[in-house]
């Protein structure tokens, strides 16, 4: 995730003056989408949707008590996800737009509020988002990020508040409290894991950019024995995962094959203990009666004519 403050100038950044110019650039990409017909997105606070420019000029133009005319009575902030991280926190634009609302809205602006050590919280931070869709001179497929025009003085119109000043929460003196934009790029990163269950790797860290960009050659050296840990970590993970995945087919083809041989069994089983009618209607055809050839062995007796008694019958 990377949080910036862009710096005071004398064009579009000029926060001296009024915040015309700036809410004029921030809705030039609405005018190209809305003629293609794409999906667009209004200013936004801490509790309301789709605001009007107007009302947004004249808000932060209207919070500049006791204010010199040099002064600065805003600020800008850029609050721009990596691809990975947008495709965390949504498939669709209008996903990650809302997403992004939600950011800026439970994690960016209480964590802005909490680091000026003044006892603030982000209902005391007057504040307006515009969130930008595409990046120039960019080849990322996804670019959606978040502009925010932050007023110098809080809610009450009392307190000056900057995120510029180079004090951390100092006791005394004119300037108490300060500002560490470090620990608040440290804290809105784990805001934005913890918000989104982000598996935040260590390259791609604030702690570990900062480090490499900024850190003593020592530190650097501890900071890339860490990569490499992390990085035989992962890859047992992934080995591991592979095995364990490899081994759970093995089992679940073993089972398999273990199913249908029982199955097998079962079934010749079966076919041992029916008895085979047709086999044995097939025998009985041809196996002889004896019954019957013994009836026709036994023999019959003649019967023996007697002879006629010779001599005359009366």
């Amino acid at each position: 995730m990377n949080i910036d403050f862009p710096p005071p100038s004398k064009g579009t950044y000029n926060n001296a003056g009024n915040s015309r110019k700036l809410c004029n650039y921030l809705e030039h990409e609405d005018m190209e989408r809305m003629e293609q017909g794409i999906y667009t997105e209004g200013f936004f606070n801490l509790t309301d949707d789709n605001v009007y420019k107007s009302q947004v000029i004249r808000d932060i133009d209207s919070n500049i008590g006791q204010l010199m005319k040099t002064d600065a009575k805003f600020y800008a902030i850029h609050v721009s996800p990596s691809e990975k991280e947008l495709r965390a926190m949504g498939n669709t634009e209008q996903e990650q737009a809302e997403a992004m609302k939600r950011y800026i809205r439970e994690v960016v602006i209480p964590e802005y509020a909490k680091n000026f050590n003044k006892g603030l919280s982000a209902e005391d931070i007057k504040f307006y988002g515009k969130i930008h869709f595409s990046r120039d001179r960019s080849n990322n497929e996804l670019n959606m990020h978040c502009h925010l025009i932050v007023s110098r003085k809080d809610q009450s119109n009392k307190k000056k508040l900057s995120p510029l000043t180079n004090h951390k929460n100092t006791k005394k003196g004119t300037v108490k409290g300060g500002f560490d934009r470090k620990n608040l790029f440290q804290q809105a990163e784990q805001g934005f894991d913890r918000l989104f269950g982000y598996k935040r790797e260590l390259t791609e860290s604030f702690e570990y950019y900062n480090t490499m960009k900024n850190g003593s050659i020592s530190e650097q050296l501890n900071m890339q024995e860490r990569q490499v840990a992390d990085e035989r970590k992962n890859a047992d993970m992934q080995t591991n995962q592979t095995e364990n995945k490899f081994a759970y087919k093995q089992d679940d083809n073993l089972s398999n094959i273990q199913s249908v041989n029982q199955e097998n069994k079962n079934e010749d089983k079966q076919s041992f203990n029916l008895p085979d009618l047709g086999l044995s209607s097939a025998l009985g055809l041809l196996t002889p009666d004896t019954n019957s050839k013994e009836e026709e062995q036994i023999p019959v007796k003649k019967k023996i004519k007697k002879k006629p008694k010779r001599g005359f019958r009366r």
